[in-house]
């Protein structure tokens, strides 16, 4: 079997990795949680989640790859020799692959809003804009053609290797995200009556803060980090033995969150500036704002029509960095357990996710496919969102918690001893008690037990 490939340096660690995160969930879902949830005081506690649950979860996971150095599967199976533990890996791997099978399907959509903005075909009013989503997505196959073209860029990509495919693109990719959505920041910012959307974010209200909203909170923060898909189990592998993990975790929780809030700063005030609310949740990216952008620059169409652009290849972008990560899960597993190249192994993940994709796509168009009453691409989305991902993060917690040998683990945090041992303490009570427990909370709220 060829030798396994490395991330070349610190800089594509933390632009891949945070890349795995960053996606949808930060500029699309943030906001409409936030715009649902309070505003600033649903910011607050999500910052506040980051650090109770996120940099402690990614941390973990980072331990068992790079301790393990092999595909998630295989990691969690030779920390625990044997012991059903090993199911966690098996658990996150197709975890991931049912996500980048119905996740591909709302990147197709947001590559065909970028193709429509460019070719002028989101010009219109209201009701104009709401047919057009109906009408594509309704459709047999163009949305399945844009879903599969989605993810055969994402094969091109994976397919290449680590350092020649995944953090050369996320070396190119996250800069350009940034830069998209300081820009768009920037243009929202500055339209008239923006500053009460600016304020709706950053100006507390703590009279909104509830269990519920502190539970959302606690949710996004890991849902939006990849927790549970042994995304960061997969790539942490990928690290040299003398990455520092507590800073990369911190630094991608930055990241993470820096990109979170500018989504925030670039929707509230451009959707205050024209009177629109921006908690209208999934319809918020495909039908408000292609109206919000309209409005917003009705007396500089051509302002309006190169914001509308430069949004949907943020969005696209965004999606990409994620399905990236998605499809490396699966591709490193089957190139390592069944001794594939990877190009074959990379081939099956992509037809794996192909398939899923299609279905997916026409249960919610052209198709009535159901299963317990949901559309396939919901009911997937809700088996991973309320189940999968909340039972893998919360085990993989379990497992670095109270099985791994303590000296294993701290080794591996310490990197043998050679870094500052401060934190430790206080990371092992977090893993132990403090970040399984604030899942289970999430997870029976999910279930609405809570």
């Amino acid at each position: 079997m060829t030798e396994r490939g490395n991330f070349g340096s610190k800089l594509g660690i933390v632009l891949a990795t945070a890349g795995s995160a960053v996606g949808l969930g930060n500029i699309w879902r943030f906001p409409y949680m936030t715009g649902q949830n309070g505003g600033a005081a649903f910011l607050l506690m999500y910052v506040a989640c980051i650090l109770l649950l996120g940099v402690p979860g990614m941390i973990s996971e980072f331990i068992v790859g790079r301790n393990a150095q092999t595909n998630a599967a295989r990691a969690y199976d030779k920390l625990s020799k044997g012991h059903p533990w090993k199911l966690v890996g098996h658990l996150g791997i197709l975890t991931s692959t049912i996500i980048l099978g119905f996740y591909a399907v709302v990147a197709g959509w947001c590559l065909q809003y970028l193709f429509a903005s460019i070719s002028g075909q989101l010009q219109g009013d209201a009701q104009y804009v709401q047919q057009y989503f109906v009408d594509f997505s309704s459709s047999a196959w163009k949305p399945v053609v844009c879903g599969l073209l989605f993810i055969l860029i994402t094969h091109l990509i994976v397919v290449r290797g680590v350092q020649h495919g995944i953090e050369k693109a996320s070396k190119l990719l996250m800069p350009i995200l940034l830069i998209l959505l300081i820009v768009l920041v920037v243009a929202s910012c500055m339209l008239p009556g923006a500053v009460e959307g600016i304020k709706f974010l950053l100006k507390p209200d703590f009279s909104k803060l509830s269990s519920d909203v502190m539970l959302e909170a606690l949710g996004q923060a890991f849902f939006s980090l990849s927790l549970g898909t042994a995304c960061l189990c997969t790539y942490a592998s990928y690290f040299s033995r003398d990455t520092n993990l507590l800073n990369s975790a911190g630094q991608i929780a930055l990241l993470d969150s820096l990109i979170a809030l500018l989504a925030g700063l670039l929707i509230f005030p451009a959707a205050a500036a024209v009177g629109i609310s921006a908690d209208s949740g999934p319809s918020l990216i495909f039908i408000t704002l292609p109206n919000v952008f309209q409005q917003a620059f009705g007396s500089l169409p051509v302002v309006g029509y190169v914001v509308s652009i430069m949004f949907y290849a943020l969005l696209v972008f965004a999606a990409l960095t994620s399905t990236i990560s998605m499809h490396e899960i699966g591709t490193a597993f089957f190139t390592e357990e069944f001794h594939m190249p990877r190009k074959y192994a990379a081939w099956v993940l992509t037809i794996v996710a192909s398939v899923l994709c299609l279905l997916c796509s026409w249960s919610v168009g052209a198709f009535d496919i159901k299963v317990l009453g949901l559309s396939l691409m919901d009911f997937c989305d809700q088996l991973t969102a309320n189940f999968m991902l909340p039972l893998g993060g919360m085990l993989a917690c379990l497992y670095v918690g109270w099985y791994i040998p303590r000296q294993v683990v701290h080794d591996e945090f310490t990197n043998y001893g050679q870094l500052n041992q401060n934190f430790y303490r206080i990371y092992l009570f977090a893993v132990r008690y403090v970040c399984p427990v604030c899942i289970m909370l999430v997870f029976l709220h999910q279930l609405g037990i809570l």
